[in-house]
C-alpha cells in the first residue's frame, strides 16, 4: 500500500469530485478535479527537473490556493516540503536555505530579486515565483505538463516536510515529518474531532505553520470538505464567511477580537459546529466570554511543530477552560521531575510524548536529535506542565523561555544577539508579558551605556530592518542592570514579575 500523504487524500476525495474544495474570499471555486489536476501539473514539473530523492523544496510565499497545491504537489511528487514564514527577511532566509540545502525555491514575485541571489550562492538550482493573484513563473512552467500524474510510492518513513523550530540558543532546527507522523495524526483528529459529512472548514490561518497547513488543511482534505480560503485573518470577512461555514480553526488573538466585536452572536454561529483553539495559550476570560457570547465552548489542544497534535479537549466530553484536554489516541503523554520519574496529580514536571506522530529528528543535527530523546523514546517537549485528577493536561510555561506571541514562537535569544549588536547596548533580555490580543507581547530589557542616548524607538526601527515583524518587541525599557542569581544567570522570571502590568 503507498503510504504516499497525498494517496492518502485522494482516497477520500468526494465522490464527485466537479464539487468545490476550495472557494476563495474572492469567489473563486477549485474543484476536487483542479486540485488534482493542478498538483500533477506542478508534480510533472517538479519531476522534470530531474532532482535527487528526498530533495527539499522550500517554499515563502504569500497564502492562496496555489500555495497549498505546491505542497500537495510537492509531497506527491516524493518531494520535501520546506514552509518558511512570509515575515522572514534576509538574514533568516540565508540561514535557511544553507542548512536545509533545496534544490527548489519558490517566493512571492516582489522578493525574487534578493531570495534568489541568497538561493543560488548557497547551490540552489531552482528559484520559481509564486504570487497569490494567480501569477509567477512556476504556474507558466506548470501551464505546459500534463495534468495527469502517478503519484510516486512512498514508505511510510519517507521524509513529506521539514518546519524549522528553534531553540533559545537561536540556532534554528528543521524537524524532519515523515508521511506515516503525518498521516497518523489527520486520521485520529478526524476522528477526535468528529469531522462529518457536509463540514465546511473556514480557514483563516497561514500556510506556513503546523495549525493551517497540516491541522485545518489536513481535516479538510481528509473529509472532503470544502474550504473557505481567506488569505489572513480578517474579523469582517470571518463575519460575513461564518454562517456558511461549520468548522473554524484559529490562535487565541482571533477568538478575542471575534468576541470584541459587537455583532458577533449566537445567530452568527447558528451554522457553526467546531471551534479550534491552538498555538498559544487560551485565556480562560476569553474562553469563557465566548462561551457566553456564542453558546459555543472552545475546543483547545496542544501540539508542537515537531510532533503535529498531542493533546485535545474531547469533543464530546467535558471542554476546560485552561487545559489543553487529554492525550490523543495512540499517543502517549507523561509529565516527569528532574530525575525522570513520573510526577503525581497537580504535580509540575517536564512533558515528554511518543507516538507515530512524533518527528524522527532534527535535520542534519544527530547530536541535538540524540539530546531530545529518551533512553525509551520520548520526545522532551521542553514545555512544563501538570496532569489533574481528571487527566486533563495544562501547560503551565516553557523551560526554555520560548514567546508566543500571536500564535507565532519567539526565541529571546535571537532577538537578544541583534539588540545586544547595536551602538551604544550592553546587554539585553527579551522576555513575553501577558498580552490580551496577543497572549504574550515581546518585551526587551535594555541596558546601555551611560552616554548614550538609544531610544526606544531607534531599537525598534533597527530590529525591523533585520527580523520578521512579529518578533519585534512591542515595548523596550531601559533599566541600570539585569538582576542575575549567583551563578550569573539573568532571572528573566524577575523581569516578568517586574513588567507584567506595564
Amino acid at each position: 500500500m503507498n503510504a504516499n500523504l497525498y494517496a492518502l487524500f485522494e482516497s477520500r476525495f468526494p465522490d464527485d469530485r466537479t464539487a468545490c474544495c476550495i472557494e476563495t474570499h474572492e469567489g473563486l471555486y477549485y474543484s476536487w478535479n483542479d486540485i488534482d489536476r493542478a498538483s500533477a501539473k506542478m508534480a510533472n514539473l517538479l519531476k522534470g527537473l530531474k532532482l535527487e530523492k528526498g530533495a527539499r523544496v522550500a517554499v515563502q510565499v504569500e497564502k492562496s490556493p496555489e500555495a497549498l497545491i505546491l505542497y500537495l504537489a510537492t509531497v506527491r511528487a516524493g518531494y520535501v516540503y520546506l514552509p518558511l514564514n512570509i515575515a522572514y527577511r534576509a538574514a533568516e532566509m540565508a540561514y535557511f536555505i544553507d542548512n536545509a540545502q533545496p534544490e527548489v525555491v519558490v517566493c512571492s514575485p516582489q522578493n525574487f530579486g534578493w531570495i534568489s541571489q541568497i538561493a543560488f550562492a548557497s547551490g540552489t538550482k531552482h528559484v520559481f515565483t509564486l504570487g497569490d493573484d494567480r501569477t509567477g513563473s512556476l504556474l507558466v512552467r506548470a501551464a505546459l505538463q500534463s495534468s495527469s500524474f502517478e503519484t510516486v510510492d512512498s514508505a511510510p518513513g519517507d521524509l513529506a516536510a521539514i518546519l524549522y523550530t528553534s531553540g533559545t540558543t537561536g540556532r534554528s532546527k528543521g524537524a524532519m515529518l515523515s508521511h506515516e507522523n503525518l498521516s497518523s495524526n489527520a486520521l485520529v483528529l478526524q476522528e477526535a474531532w468528529r469531522w462529518q459529512p457536509g463540514d465546511v472548514l473556514l480557514h483563516a490561518l497561514p500556510l506556513f505553520h503546523v495549525h493551517g497547513l497540516f491541522v485545518a488543511s489536513h481535516g479538510a482534505l481528509l473529509n472532503g470538505s470544502k474550504m473557505i480560503f481567506l488569505p489572513r485573518f480578517d474579523t469582517a470577512e470571518v463575519l460575513r464567511c461564518l454562517p456558511r461555514a461549520s468548522v473554524f480553526m484559529g490562535v487565541p488573538t482571533y477568538y478575542v477580537r471575534l468576541v470584541a466585536e459587537p455583532s458577533f452572536d449566537k445567530d452568527l454561529c447558528a451554522n457553526m459546529r467546531l471551534f479550534v483553539s491552538g498555538s498559544a495559550p487560551l485565556l480562560t476570560d476569553t474562553f469563557n466570554q465566548f462561551r457566553e457570547r456564542t453558546g459555543h465552548t472552545i475546543l483547545e489542544r496542544y501540539g508542537m511543530s515537531e510532533t503535529a497534535m498531542l493533546v485535545s479537549n474531547p469533543y464530546d466530553g467535558e471542554r476546560i477552560g485552561g487545559t489543553v484536554g487529554l492525550p490523543l489516541p495512540g499517543v502517549s503523554v507523561r509529565v516527569v521531575k528532574g530525575d525522570g520519574t513520573p510526577c503525581g496529580v497537580d504535580e509540575v514536571g517536564d512533558i515528554q510524548v511518543k507516538g507515530p506522530n512524533v518527528f524522527s529528528g532534527y535535520w542534519r543535527m544527530p547530536e541535538k536529535t540524540a539530546e531530545e530523546f529518551t533512553a525509551d523514546g520520548y520526545f522532551k517537549t521542553g514545555d512544563v506542565g501538570r496532569f489533574d485528577a481528571r487527566g486533563y493536561l495544562s501547560i503551565l510555561g516553557r523551560s526554555k523561555d520560548l514567546i508566543i506571541s500571536g500564535g507565532y514562537n519567539v526565541y529571546p535569544k535571537e532577538v537578544e544577539s541583534f539588540i545586544d549588536e547595536m551602538e551604544g547596548v550592553v546587554e539585553s533580555a527579551v522576555i513575553g508579558i501577558p498580552h490580551p490580543d496577543f497572549g504574550e507581547a515581546v518585551t526587551a530589557v535594555v541596558v546601555t551605556k551611560t552616554d548614550n542616548a538609544l531610544t526606544e524607538q531607534d531599537i525598534i526601527n533597527e530590529l525591523k530592518s533585520k527580523i520578521a515583524n512579529f518578533k519585534v518587541p512591542k515595548r523596550v525599557v531601559f533599566v541600570h542592570d539585569l538582576p542575575r542569581n549567583t551563578m550569573g544567570k539573568v532571572q528573566k522570571n524577575m523581569l516578568r514579575d517586574q513588567f507584567r502590568d506595564g
